[in-house]
């Protein structure tokens, strides 16, 4: 039924005329006439009685008045809800990242602010596992991640990412023979819980190589794990992008032979509906 058959019904009962009530709906009084005909006929009974004195409800009219006035708070009410809801879905963006897009995600939330005023964005380190999920369940709109992803989720790549060895500055390092840098050093890693990702293409990549590795002092952050090599405590394997942040005392070596590349790209969930996400993805495609 359309609603507004009902609130045509509610005004008019309310008004007791068709030449008030074509007022305040702003229509004729002929439009109006024929919705109530039209709500009429779907009812199947007589709604008003007609006179020179104006529109006076029947008595199905005035048994059926109250349940239709609720029906029309409740549909007034729902569309409020679905306006807020709306406004709030479009002047908020939720975005997750891996240390391989530092640069690139706050780069990008940076010139969305400068074109749209009053939105609210917020960007965390989450690994791309987890990313994949929150994309999926909706509880995340943009994912920066490793390639490929889940479907349905779509996803452009960005740009590829290796493996460095990250070492105390000063330190020999012999690109063909790293496994001498592994012997005079501890391995130092991120806790796997925190980087699952990175914790798993440091073990690939020790295994393709046949490099033999003890590690140790396990940090829960890479500023930490930086700040330890800086102080001579050991070395890492770290995605290439912490050049993005590397503090003073720590330099990258390339490494040679095989080891572990893998993509780097911007993911949504294309079954859920965000114009600020895809906003936002323009600025991203730009780049």
């Amino acid at each position: 039924m359309d609603i507004k058959l009902l609130r045509a019904f509610i005004t008019l009962a309310d008004k007791g005329s068709y030449h008030a009530a074509s007022e305040v709906l702003y229509m004729t009084q002929p439009t109006l006439t024929k919705q109530i005909q039209v709500l009429e006929k779907i009812l199947s009974v007589n709604l008003f009685q007609r006179g020179r004195h104006g529109a006076q409800l029947t008595m199905a009219g005035k048994l059926l008045y109250p349940e239709a006035g609720d029906l029309l708070k409740k549909h007034d009410v729902f569309l409020n809800n679905a306006l807020a809801i709306q406004k709030e879905c479009v002047s908020k963006l939720s975005i997750g990242l891996g240390i391989s897009s530092f640069s690139i995600a706050p780069a990008c939330v940076n010139i969305l602010r400068e074109k749209y005023q009053n939105i609210e964005v917020s960007l965390n380190n989450i690994p791309s596992s987890e990313q994949s999920k929150m994309l999926l369940d909706g509880l995340l709109h943009i994912g920066f991640i490793r390639l490929p992803v889940l479907q349905p989720l779509k996803a452009k790549v960005l740009m590829e990412e290796e493996l460095v060895l990250a070492v105390p500055s000063g330190t020999q390092v012999d690109c063909q023979n790293i496994q001498s840098v592994l012997n005079t050093y501890r391995l130092l890693q991120i806790n796997s819980i925190q980087e699952p990702c990175l914790a798993e293409k440091v073990d690939c990549f020790l295994k393709e190589n046949n490099l033999n590795a003890n590690p140790a002092l396990i940090t829960d952050d890479i500023h930490s794990l930086l700040a330890l090599i800086s102080g001579k405590n050991g070395v890492a394997l770290l995605p290439e992008s912490v050049s993005n942040f590397l503090p003073a005392g720590v330099v990258l070596v390339k490494l040679k032979g095989r080891h572990s590349m893998w993509q780097i790209g911007v993911a949504w969930n294309p079954l859920i509906q965000n114009v600020l996400r895809d906003k936002f993805l323009q600025i991203v495609f730009q780049r």
